[in-house]
């Protein structure tokens, strides 16, 4: 499954430019390798950087690793529950509040990127287990409609947009 198989009815548009930062190999494929291009990437970066603000209120990027990590659980969970019929519709999260009480820079940067690791795996196994109908599933989340499909390429491209970020403002 590839990006070009979306249909702009299966997300909101405020996740397009996600969309458009998205791998344009298949999805699955596009989980497994940013999994080891972020962890690569994000220790070659010198200790003192990860915990650096380029403005003030700004997260420091080991709070980004955090939000990747929360937000790809959060995003897991809605794939799981739209996968499985479930009509509940998902509230947002405050990402905000979730850095702001997340502790990520009291952490060491291999106990995050071993966390990120093991949500990853949890992410590429839930999604491989998924049948085809599984992927067209729509669901509610934020007020919008979202198919699990579309939910996969959002991680991902929500995961590059960031590591664009830090390319440009942190290092």
């Amino acid at each position: 499954m590839r990006v070009t198989d979306l249909n702009v009815t299966e997300y909101n548009s405020y996740y397009q430019p996600y969309i458009e930062k998205s791998d344009s190999g298949p999805i699955l494929e596009g989980l497994r390798s940013n999994a080891i291009l972020l962890a690569t990437f994000v220790r070659t970066i010198d200790k003192e950087k990860l915990t650096y603000r380029y403005a003030y209120g700004k997260w420091t990027i080991k709070e980004i690793v955090l939000h990747l990590i929360d937000t790809e659980r959060v995003f897991a969970y809605r794939a799981l529950c739209i996968a499985r019929k479930d009509k509940t519709e998902f509230p947002g999260f405050d990402q905000d509040a979730y850095v702001a009480n997340s502790e990520a820079n009291n952490r060491t940067i291999d106990s995050l990127l071993t966390e990120y690791a093991n949500v990853r795996a949890a992410t590429v196994s839930l999604f491989e287990n998924f049948n085809a109908g599984n992927w067209l599933e729509l669901g509610i989340a934020s007020h919008s409609a979202v198919s699990v499909r579309a939910i996969a390429f959002i991680i991902v491209g929500h995961e590059n947009h960031h590591l664009q970020l830090i390319k440009s403002r942190y290092l």
